[in-house]
């Protein structure tokens, strides 16, 4: 079964196959992630249907997890509802969750920057409390930007040199202050791991839910403190930390390097995107200069 074949028949029997009683609900695509295409099922639920991952593990730790950490977070997350199983007719995973509204903010903007900076703080104040020893490890990402370094170069080689004009030299010097900076020494801390524009949502111009917890993890809370950069308009990072309050400088030069690496990254995804390349994202391309610009500009707090 390829991309191309997921349907919204298919999906609609899939449901009557499993979910009979979901599957009369109205059904329509909504703009989904790399590896999960997305369909809106009523007016509360949605379906999230393995497309491009290459196994189940995403599904899997959002189907164990979500439910236990939703219920003390203070912004909607996508609780599942219903398990999808593989079958002769889809064999991959599948999943009925809460719809969280909004508007993704990769197709949105924040323009309540004090009250979107303090509806982050606390949404990971909530989060980033001491995981459980059977909490899932990280396994693409969550290493000390020194062991990311790699990632890092591509990213910064693949983006055209017109994109970054002059700008090369400083984010190699944000990059060089957080391989420098100490490694996270405090308790392995639960870590959405994948703050980016495509992955929170926004209503009247301010933080409305954050989605996609496929690369939850257990680790080093900078990680996600990448979001002061990446999601929060101009000015808005001194007020995010200070209401945040959990971060030492080494946490904030660790996640303001990997702000600047992830803000490569998206305008790499934008710049694939202008060319018509597979998975590219032309609104990502503006969404990381600007977080760029923020990362580049803004003294440490």
């Amino acid at each position: 079964m390829t991309t191309s074949e997921i349907t919204a028949d298919l999906v609609r029997d899939l449901l009557r196959d499993q979910h009979p009683d979901l599957a009369d609900l109205p059904l329509r695509e909504v703009d989904g992630g790399w590896g999960n295409q997305m369909w809106r099922l009523g007016d509360e639920l949605a379906v999230r249907i393995q497309r491009m991952d290459t196994t189940p593990d995403h599904q899997l730790k959002e189907r164990r997890w979500l439910p236990l950490l939703a219920p003390r977070l203070p912004l909607p997350v996508p609780v599942p509802v219903r398990d999808g199983a593989p079958s002769a007719r889809f064999s991959k995973l599948w999943t009925v969750m809460t719809w969280v509204p909004g508007q993704p903010l990769d197709q949105g903007s924040i323009t309540r920057g004090e009250h979107a900076a303090d509806a982050l703080a606390a949404f990971l104040r909530a989060l980033h409390v001491e995981a459980p020893a059977d909490a899932p490890v990280a396994t693409d990402r969550g290493a000390h930007p020194k062991d990311c370094t790699g990632g890092f170069e591509h990213f910064l080689g693949s983006v055209d040199a017109e994109a970054l004009g002059r700008d090369t030299a400083d984010v190699r010097a944000v990059w060089d202050d957080a391989v420098a900076a100490p490694a996270w020494e405090g308790p392995s801390v639960w870590v959405h791991g994948d703050l980016h524009p495509a992955n929170v949502v926004v209503a009247d111009g301010t933080l409305a839910g954050v989605v996609d917890f496929g690369d939850l993890f257990a680790g080093d809370p900078a990680w996600d403190l990448t979001a002061a950069w990446l999601l929060l308009p101009a000015d808005a990072t001194a007020r995010f930390f200070a209401a945040y309050a959990q971060a030492d400088e080494a946490t904030v030069r660790r996640a303001r390097g990997l702000a600047a690496a992830k803000s490569l990254f998206l305008m790499l995804m934008g710049q694939n995107g202008d060319r018509g390349l597979p998975g590219g994202k032309p609104a990502w391309g503006p969404a990381g200069r600007a977080a760029l610009d923020r990362v580049l500009s803004e003294p440490l707090p």
